[in-house]
């Protein structure tokens, strides 16, 4: 059995008599969200921790079914910039439609959130 030297130096991926590693759930999801980065590839990310790629694979696919909690990693960007326009001032006489099947409430659009709450819950 052939056991990278990477895997000899991080005791976090178990190797029993049989030789079929067992993987603890943090490091499955850290080897993850490595692949996940910019520029990584599923291919290098597998080679890099001596694993098939498919099961990396298997793996980001039960990340996306939300089966897999991946961890922030220090290079992963916390804040994203965001451009926002200026909010437009709705006319004298905009209105707010509330439509519950064949119901329809005009309010005016000066009517306070609590009352159009209150309505709302009504229906």
């Amino acid at each position: 059995m052939r056991v990278s030297t990477e895997l000899q130096t991080r005791p976090e991926a178990c190797l029993p008599p049989k030789g079929k590693r067992r993987w603890p759930t943090e490091l499955k999801a850290r080897i993850v969200a490595e692949s996940l980065m910019e520029g990584a590839s599923v291919t290098e990310t597998a080679r890099r921790y001596d694993m098939i790629p498919s099961h990396l694979s298997d793996w980001r696919r039960q990340a996306r079914q939300g089966k897999l909690i991946l961890p922030v990693l220090d290079e992963t960007p916390l804040f994203v910039s965001l451009e926002c326009e200026p909010a437009q001032v709705p006319s004298q006489t905009a209105t707010l439609d509330i439509i519950k099947g064949e119901i329809l409430i005009r309010l005016h659009s000066n009517t306070p959130a609590r009352r159009i709450g209150e309505i709302a819950a009504a229906l």
